[in-house]
């Protein structure tokens, strides 16, 4: 379970590296425009807040990926502590999108399935 558990957070930290590099290096182009269906005007306008967006998303990865390094050197409860923080902050950050604008769910449930995932399973792996 825990090995699962690990596999899960790192997927969606390595989704989370991947919205990081869309929203802070690729913003205008016009491909992660689609992903996001923005216009070449909306991009600009909003690129500043999506650069900062970004790293927030990479920081999150940053966590979890920390936590996963953690169990893997032995740090079992370390570990569980920043993997539940930084992808159980994206599965918030997923429920939050989702609520906030649910012409959204999509992006939401794409955001927010694998840290769900990996917080069931972590939970019932240390129980």
């Amino acid at each position: 379970m825990l090995v699962a558990a690990l596999i899960f957070a790192g997927l969606a930290a390595l989704l989370h590296v991947y919205i990081f590099t869309m929203e802070s290096l690729t913003w205008t182009t016009p491909r992660t425009r689609a992903v996001f269906g923005i216009s070449a005007e909306e991009a600009q306008a909003t690129k500043e807040l999506a650069f900062n967006q970004g790293f927030y998303n990479l920081f999150l990865a940053i966590v979890g990926a920390a936590g996963i390094a953690a169990i893997i050197l032995g740090h079992k409860g370390i570990g569980a502590a920043l993997i539940l923080a930084g992808v159980g902050s994206m599965l918030a950050a997923a429920v939050v999108l989702l609520a906030s604008s649910p012409d959204k769910a999509r992006a939401a449930v794409t955001q927010g399935a694998f840290p769900l995932v990996a917080v069931v399973l972590l939970v019932i792996a240390v129980l």
